[in-house]
């Protein structure tokens, strides 16, 4: 009782620290953060017990607002969405989870006097019939209304459906050629673009081929624009905002001259991490690719330009409460000026790839139109081998969470591949 206690208690924390906008990154990440003490047992039950509350606020404070009859505190209210949620998930099991609640509710001598709240509150929602049909959870209005706008209703429900189904865990293999060895070895299916999906939520450090670099964890989406660019042995090759390296990582294993390029000392740091255990290599240069001057224009150049990231909520459900698009106009410009430098320090002839993990056309189809009307030179490489539902009139790729439903999805992003005349 005391280790449920223990992950619940933390998981809690963590609902209050992200709802009061900090990453949850940066949560999960704190030496002495609520996590910090836990068990590896129980940290993962304590982050996958967040992670189901977060995905599901929206809807579940709907579901509580017909039980309360006054506003709780944050701590309290923490509490029922974590259990609100463990509900849904397991509703069979509504005894032990209303209990452990109301245990946890007693610990805190702010708490402890809502314990008798709590477990009314419970009670209630786990007998609504409301509870087995808990709406999708719902994007914040800022994000959901333009989307709406551009694809339609149905299609935006599929995408906060992918979102509240969670992200399983892909990994792009060093060698493609070994991509079916690896999926047999692994267990992992092999998706359509050559990534390999698996089955199970599982620690990867510990899996066959870790170790030795055999493969490293990428999300498919974001495998592709490295293969879109198609780096060849012995290209020069910039990777521009480059850490923590999964393109980087793909780019060197094709046998290319990479430079990696990010400002970022700390996520430099991971990359150089992932370059000693895949036994890969490339030349590291933390500097601000706005300023850096490059040895000679690169044969290619690879942008995963900074985003509001809204194509990864499945995998990051704390977006919402941290993130609006008050830094839209920000990044829309370092975004612009990036293209620029991009196309600077590409050769002629030379290929350039852009992508964002962004779902808002601002950041992607947008971003193109005008990149093409400040640079003629600039033609659009159209992409091969990928479905033609992908491929926008631009001949740019547009992906999104609610593609492979059956599969799990995928993150949402942009992606165009340029020649510099």
């Amino acid at each position: 009782m005391a280790e449920a206690l223990g992950a619940r208690r933390a998981g809690v924390a963590v609902l209050l620290q992200v709802t009061a906008g900090r990453m949850l990154s940066d949560v999960l990440a704190d030496a002495n953060g609520p996590l910090s003490r836990l068990a590896p047992d129980d940290r993962a039950r304590a982050q996958r017990l967040a992670l189901s509350a977060l995905r599901r606020i929206n809807s579940l404070d709907v579901l509580l607002e017909k039980h309360l009859r006054k506003s709780p505190a944050d701590e309290v209210r923490a509490i029922l969405w974590l259990a609100s949620a463990e509900l849904v998930e397991r509703p069979a099991d509504a005894h032990g989870i209303v209990n452990a609640a109301v245990s946890l509710t007693r610990e805190g001598k702010r708490t402890a006097p809502a314990a008798g709240f709590v477990n009314a509150v419970l009670r209630k929602v786990a007998g609504d019939p409301g509870l087995a049909a808990l709406p999708v959870q719902q994007m914040p209005r800022w994000l959901r209304q333009p989307l709406v706008h551009l694809w339609g209703r149905a299609v935006v429900t599929g995408i906060e459906a992918a979102h509240l189904a969670g992200a399983p865990i892909d990994l792009t293999v060093k060698d493609p050629a070994r991509a079916e060895e690896w999926s047999q070895t692994l267990g992992a299916d092999l998706l359509p673009t050559g990534s390999l999906r698996l089955r199970t939520t599982v620690q990867v450090t510990g899996l066959p081929g870790f170790a030795t670099g055999d493969w490293w964890v990428q999300d498919a989406a974001a495998a592709i624009p490295a293969r879109m660019l198609n780096a060849t042995p012995g290209e020069s090759v910039l990777d521009i905002c480059a850490a923590p390296g999964g393109k980087t990582l793909q780019m060197a294993a094709a046998g290319a001259n990479v430079t990696a390029l990010d400002i970022s000392g700390p996520r430099m740091q991971r990359l150089r991490d992932n370059l000693t255990r895949t036994g890969l290599s490339a030349n590291l240069v933390t500097d601000d690719a706005l300023a850096w001057q490059a040895p000679a224009p690169f044969d290619a150049v690879l942008l995963d330009a900074p985003c509001s990231a809204t194509g990864t909520v499945r995998r990051h459900p704390d977006l919402p409460f941290v993130k609006d698009d008050s830094d839209l106009p920000n990044l829309l410009t370092l975004q612009c000026q990036l293209i620029d430098r991009a196309v600077a320090l590409t050769r002629p002839g030379g290929r350039i790839t852009y992508c964002t993990c962004s779902l808002l056309p601002a950041e992607g189809e947008d971003q193109l139109s005008a990149a093409l009307a400040r640079h003629p030179s600039l033609t659009v490489i159209p992409p091969e081998g990928l479905p033609d539902d992908w491929i926008t009139a631009q001949g740019a790729i547009r992906l999104r969470p609610d593609f492979w439903p059956d599969s799990g999805g995928m993150d949402g992003f942009f992606i165009v591949t340029l020649r510099r005349a």
